[in-house]
């Protein structure tokens, strides 16, 4: 079988956005990315420091990642991929999905759908070691009894929109607890990935 070439050469991963440069650029949720930002801080334990230093060492050199501005799970996760690349040392970019979906259709969440944020795991070469989508297990979980809840509390008949709109508060308050979570998961699948 022939392995399939990737979208992302060493040419296109160098053409990616700085995160400075990627936030001075867009349009809508600069507060919010500042406010995850904020609640991201404190994120990264001295020993999950020193495991992401070791794991840039070991193969996750570089780092990638799909998102949009407009979306919630960007402006929460961003941030914490950021604390992981600045502790590590891994260089980072950021693509805009819209604007690169035949990078964001190399990564499908479940071979269909164009999450994002998508983070993607490269050596020093720009060899592909593993990826990250979208949100930790208690974010998909957590969704999931918030909207029913919600749902619930609702007339019969009410729109999804609306049945979102009035979860989301709900949703926003956990949002530190799954930054705590998407590290876990990332450090995870690294030390799985990478044998360390």
């Amino acid at each position: 079988m022939a392995e399939q070439t990737s979208v992302v050469t060493p040419n296109r991963y160098a053409a990616g956005f700085t995160y400075d440069d990627y936030i001075a650029q867009i349009k809508v949720n600069h507060d919010k990315f500042e406010e995850y930002t904020e609640t991201s801080k404190d994120v990264l334990s001295d020993d999950d420091k020193a495991f992401f230093a070791k794991a840039a060492g070991a193969g996750a050199a570089k780092m990638l990642v799909v998102g949009e501005d407009w979306c919630p799970d960007v402006y929460r996760g961003l941030p914490v991929f950021v604390r992981i690349a600045d502790a590590a040392g891994m260089e980072l970019r950021v693509f805009p999905r819209d604007e690169n979906l035949d990078i964001a259709d190399e990564f499908l969440n479940r071979g269909e759908f164009r999450s994002i944020p998508t983070v993607i795991f490269y050596n020093a070469n720009g060899d592909y070691q593993c990826h990250w989508i979208e949100k930790p297990a208690i974010g998909y979980q957590e969704t999931d009894e918030f909207v029913e809840a919600a749902r619930k509390e609702l007339p019969a008949g009410t729109e999804e929109a609306d049945v979102r709109k009035v979860s989301r508060p709900r949703l926003l308050e956990r949002y530190p607890a799954w930054q705590k979570a998407t590290v876990e998961e990332i450090r995870a699948m690294l030390a799985k990935t990478l044998s360390i």
